[in-house]
């Protein structure tokens, strides 16, 4: 399982390095101290370095989204006048020696609208362009065969891989801060100054990390992109990558750059000098630039403030645990801990296997669950992580570990250790092919096998709904040695239906409505599991003005073990989630995303509601309130290198 380890960032003064002899008017350093007034069109000039690269584009990043942008572009001046820029984004192609020289004059401005545009408050971009730009290297020019994205902050004019690295961590610091940036601070590695030329300055070591970092970058651009700049024509001014998309780039550069550098240190073992920096084994790290939407936080709320049993008024309902998602780069589920207690679902994992841990692949991210043991509430006030479940999709495995004896009674599980060490209280491994999923469930250190769990796929919303990939909601069936524990059964489903209104109360179609019902057969080995029926989910499945939703509005299910817990009122066991999600008119919307659950409620269950008819509203007693927190997975990893 690969941790997200954050860069440590010495906040040292800047080391200016390198004393060597220096032929260009540019400084060693990189910074614009060429004493040029570029209220004047004078050429701005650089470099691009990885060794020297010539035929690579570059450009001036005017609109700030890491993409050549072509004319016309629009340029609001500070006084909020407006300027065109014909040709689009000032470019030029570097040449011998990685000199570059970019025609500015487009950026003068009619005196009368407002001071020219200063290229110095521009960061610089550079293209190497797989099968054009070479390198210049000892041995002689080398075609350069993948492509990479390099970046320098404003005012930078040399451009390799460590000023791409250094204005990354500049601009993650700026997302992470309400305070200015010292941008020199984080132009500082461990004494290197990452704004060097260090080929002039004959520095060995920052000239093989900048090989090093070259060669973990072009590993992560996407074939797509690759192919489109190989092609016969291609000058490195096609778009291909969103504004996020590099971003992500580049946050990825900063939070590796830590694991590829120990690399290169290891391997040269103070000889940077002689290192071949293409035979090592660098990470392998995925990135999804499609910045998805992810879960990243659950608020569960199942313990009464007045210490009421439960179910109580909703106004009533604190606080008792705080779920944490987190995610690889690629946006893979790593693992999920609480601080309180959670309540692991075989049914969600299950859903989590069939698109391998990619939860953004999931319309309807993570479907509730809650533990309503008193201790949680107890627990989460000592702020501390309480449990954790952690994910290993390599191996197909998922463990669960605890300190709190929530689960004594629901899942006969009790704590190993007082602390989260990895030592699982329970596992389980799984198997996947076309029929479904089947997950062991067992129990400890030492593995004894508990239950087996098997979807079941025909009938389900997964089969039948008409969306365009399947949400993965199924039945499914528990075996504990042997006997049935538990089995859910889909039947034949109704036909959809129309929302209906009365005269009184017309169709609100912006409201939640009952579209789709979804009967099922309950089986199992207890008096309760067989009162349990007749059921249904019911859903709200239409194409409203070409919004097609998908969302389950009711969930039931039977757990007799919760129902029996110190602090619940009893009853036979037979609970439903009842899910609440934006207002089809709602500005919080997202239209791209509109099966995101906003709020759950655990209530006792309810009679199946009629097709067509308006789904309930907010209730003002239940068991427990779940508050979902979705974050980009930009904003995710930003907020982690924070941490």
């Amino acid at each position: 399982m690969k941790r997200l380890i954050t860069l440590t960032v010495p906040l040292l003064s800047l080391v200016i390095a390198g004393c060597g002899e220096e032929s260009d008017r540019l400084p060693v350093d990189g910074r614009d101290f060429d004493g040029v007034d570029y209220s004047e069109p004078a050429p701005y000039q650089g470099r691009v370095i990885d060794g020297y690269l010539n035929n690579a584009r570059v450009w001036l990043d005017i609109d700030g989204d890491g993409q050549f942008t072509p004319g016309p572009l629009e340029v609001e001046l500070a006084n909020g006048a407006e300027v065109i820029l014909d040709e689009g984004e000032p470019t030029a192609i570097s040449g011998p020696g990685g000199r570059f020289s970019i025609d500015i004059s487009a950026l003068s401005v009619d005196p009368s609208v407002g001071p020219n545009l200063d290229p110095r408050h521009y960061p610089l971009y550079a293209l190497a362009i797989p099968g054009k730009t070479l390198e210049e290297t000892s041995r002689g020019d080398v075609v350069v065969q993948q492509a990479y994205l390099m970046s320098a902050g404003p005012g930078i004019r040399n451009v390799t891989p460590l000023t791409t690295l250094a204005r990354f961590r500049a601009d993650a610091a700026r997302r992470n801060s309400l305070s200015p940036v010292n941008e020199s601070q984080l132009a500082d590695l461990d004494g290197l100054n990452l704004w060097q030329d260090y080929i002039v300055a004959g520095d060995h070591r920052a000239h093989a990390y900048a090989r090093a970092l070259a060669r973990f970058m072009a590993s992560q651009i996407p074939d797509s992109y690759n192919e489109v700049l190989s092609r016969p024509g291609s000058d490195g001014t096609e778009r291909q990558l969103s504004k996020d998309a590099v971003f992500l780039l580049g946050y990825s550069l900063v939070q590796n750059a830590g694991d590829v550098i120990a690399i290169v240190d290891a391997a040269a073992a103070g000889n940077y000098e002689n290192l071949d920096t293409d035979s090592l084994a660098l990470p392998n790290v995925p990135v999804e630039l499609a910045n998805p939407v992810l879960l990243t936080r659950l608020q569960v709320s199942a313990d009464s403030r007045r210490g009421q049993d439960l179910p109580t008024g909703t106004s009533d309902l604190e606080i008792s645990a705080e779920l944490v998602f987190d995610y690889t780069e690629d946006g893979q589920l790593l693992s999920v801990s609480s601080r309180g207690c959670l309540a692991p679902s075989m049914p969600e994992f299950a859903r989590l296997i069939q698109v391998n841990g990619y939860m953004a692949q999931l319309k309807t991210q993570w479907l509730p669950s809650a533990s309503l043991s008193r201790q949680s509430r107890q627990r989460y006030e000592e702020e501390a992580i309480h449990e954790r479940i952690v994910f290993d999709w390599d191996n197909q495995q998922a463990y669960f570990d605890t300190v709190t004896s929530c689960h004594e009674q629901t899942l006969a599980v009790s704590p190993e250790s007082s602390e989260l060490d990895g030592t699982p209280e329970l596992s389980w491994s799984w198997t996947q092919d076309d029929a479904g999923v089947e997950l062991v469930e067992r129990q400890g250190s030492a593995g004894v096998e508990r239950r087996t769990f098997t979807t079941l796929a025909a009938n389900s919303p997964s089969e039948e709904l008409e969306a365009d990939a399947p949400d993965w909601v199924t039945g499914y069936r528990v075996l504990a040695e042997e006997v049935t524990e538990a089995e859910l059964s889909f039947t034949t489903p109704d036909e959809a239906c129309e929302p209906e209104g009365t005269d009184r109360t017309p169709v609100d179609e912006a409201a939640p409505y009952v579209t789709r019902l979804f009967p099922f057969e309950y089986a199992g080995n207890t008096e309760a599991a067989n009162n349990f029926g007749p059921r249904a989910y019911e859903y709200d499945a239409r194409d409203v003005d070409g919004l097609v939703i998908e969302r389950l509005l009711k969930l039931p299910f039977l757990d007799t073990a919760t129902a029996n817990l110190d602090g619940v009122s009893p009853g036979d066991g037979a609970f439903q989630w009842s899910l609440y999600y934006p207002r089809l008119d709602a500005d919080s919307l997202n239209p791209d995303l509109p099966n995101l659950i906003q709020t759950a409620y655990l209530l006792d269950v309810t009679a199946v509601a009629g097709c067509g008819a308006r789904f309930q509203d907010a209730p003002r007693n239940a068991y427990a309130r779940v508050d979902y927190q979705y974050q980009t997975l930009s904003d995710y990893l930003v907020g982690l290198l924070a941490e």
